[in-house]
């Protein structure tokens, strides 16, 4: 079997031809003693000792619920840094937040980050904890990005100052596990944008469709876009095959179909653990086989466990792989393909989009998202705000006399803006609007995230994560596909939202240029 070279680095890994294996590790909520049998430091340096295991990758509070913070544990194997993966959520923290996490980790060494929007909270002292989610990943990306190329911040006498350069290797996940279009494909376009941002790797979320894993791989070569994809594992059991069937974590799909075949093996004398095992080996071939950087391997519990996997994983003949790719597709009701299936092969065809989709695209199909209200929005938009045409000169100079001198008309204004917003979109009056980003649905009252770059990987058959509404950016794909908008709909730069305008007026913020809109400065 292959054994890596464990001198290796994480990045050299992923760049290398051969297919390295990592593993897991998540922190726990409560103290850890680090000398305390069975711990968790010890499970992580059990791990980075075993010559099958290429790295660990230390979870950021996965679930939504409070634990230790990764880079705890992280610092206690700090001889393998090169070898150590963190994650870094947005839900937790702000933007400062996050960005004095990431100077911890590059004061410590730590390189390797996988940036993600992270879980809503599920639970925390007292009741619920109120989320975060300032920014999101692709804001989290672009924020290491900028701190690798040096970070230009406000220095001593209003002169910038050039922070030294950090060297992230910057990774980012993608959700493709979606049973509808309409949830599918902003994933996939938010991906583009997530690399474009700056993230070099890339996972996908967990499910148990090879199909739609190698999809992933097929449209990121359509779009000429060759970056190392990390095939993501997760060894089921029939409790956790349950909670993935169910939906209530964010992200991670099983099918009723084969739930059942898990719930039918789970019946005999060993409760399926074979099963589940073959199951996990057989997804790392077709990773391999596939051309995956690497395989990534969760829901294992102690480190003698990950051998037998891989090795397992290793033992099998060169072509098999094929015949587990046909094996396991194990999709949803009526699932939504990008490409067209090669029932011979199994897997889709490069270059092959659906053809229903193509056909959609020239004939979009109507739909109730497209009203009045959005039609009349997008009608105001060309005449009152698209910069230097039709009314806007206008405006601008008008909402720029009131600003030199404030009075009642400029007061009444912003009345009747909140007034209309909050009837027309439920506007929360954040003074840094995105409703024409988002197809005038307002993000802060219509996302459980306020995800202004595009939706995070959290829904459920087109729902959110939290089931209570649908899912914004499904509804906004619905939209901009009536008008042929749907395929550029993340073509911009990221967005991110300036507090100190909170409950001020958004159109004199649009006008004046103080809002995420304003032109970059040459």
């Amino acid at each position: 079997m292959t054994v890596p070279n464990n001198d290796a680095t994480y990045r050299e890994m992923l760049a290398s031809e051969r297919f390295f294996y990592g593993a897991e590790v998540v922190t726990s909520r409560g103290p850890q003693p680090v000398d305390s049998p069975g711990n968790l430091t010890s499970f992580a340096k059990d791990l980075l000792a075993d010559p099958r295991i290429g790295w660990i990758s230390i979870t950021d509070n996965p679930g939504g619920g409070p634990m230790l913070p990764p880079d705890w544990l992280a610092g206690l194997v700090a001889e393998h840094r090169n070898r150590v993966v963190v994650h870094l959520a947005c839900k937790d923290l702000n933007r400062s937040g996050l960005e004095s996490a990431a100077w911890r980790y590059a004061s410590e060494g730590f390189g390797s980050i996988l940036a993600l929007t992270g879980d809503y909270p599920t639970g925390g002292f007292g009741g619920v904890a109120e989320p975060v989610f300032d920014i999101d990943a692709i804001g989290l990306i672009d924020l290491l990005r900028s701190m690798n190329e040096g970070l230009n911040v406000p220095g001593r006498r209003g002169k910038i100052e050039t922070l030294p350069k950090t060297d992230f290797f910057i990774g980012c996940a993608v959700s493709p596990f979606k049973r509808h279009e309409r949830e599918l494909l902003p994933q996939y376009f938010k991906l583009v944008r997530k690399i474009a941002a700056g993230a070099q790797w890339v996972i996908p979320q967990l499910g148990y469709d090879m199909r739609k894993f190698h999809e992933v791989k097929l449209f990121l070569e359509t779009r000429g876009i060759d970056v190392p994809i990390v095939g993501n594992v997760y060894l089921l059991t029939k409790g956790v095959a349950k909670l993935f069937n169910s939906g209530k974590l964010a992200g991670c799909v099983v099918s009723s179909e084969l739930l059942r075949k898990i719930e039918k093996y789970a019946a005999g004398p060993d409760k399926g653990k074979q099963f589940c095992r073959e199951l996990a080996a057989k997804q790392l071939a077709v990773f391999k086989g596939l051309g995956f950087a690497a395989g990534y391997i969760g829901g294992v519990h102690k480190a003698e466990g990950f051998g037998p996997i891989i090795e397992l994983a290793e033992s099998y003949g060169p072509d098999d792989w094929r015949d587990f790719l046909k094996e396991i597709q194990f999709s949803q009701f009526e699932e939504f393909f990008l490409f067209e299936h090669d029932k011979f092969t199994g897997m889709s065809e490069a270059g092959r989009i659906n053809r229903d989709y193509l056909a959609s695209l020239k004939r979009p199909a109507k739909s109730k998202e497209v009203n009045l209200n959005y039609k009349l929005s997008r009608r105001v938009h060309g005449l009152a705000f698209t910069r230097d045409k039709a009314l806007y000169p206008l405006l601008k100079r008008i909402y720029a006399r009131w600003d030199r001198k404030p009075g009642f008309l400029g007061r009444m204004a912003y009345r009747v803006e909140k007034a209309s917003k909050l009837a027309m979109y439920g506007c929360q009056d954040c003074g840094d609007c995105s409703l024409p980003d988002c197809a005038y649905i307002c993000p802060k009252k219509w996302c459980s995230k306020c995800q202004r770059n595009g939706p995070c990987g959290g829904s459920i058959d087109g729902r959110c994560e939290l089931e209570d509404k649908e899912c914004l950016w499904a509804r906004v794909y619905e939209r901009l596909k009536f008008y042929g908008e749907s395929e550029t709909m993340l073509d911009r730069p990221v967005i991110f939202y300036d507090a100190k305008l909170k409950e001020t007026s958004s159109w004199a913020n649009a006008y004046l240029d103080r809002d995420h809109n304003m032109p970059e400065k040459k």
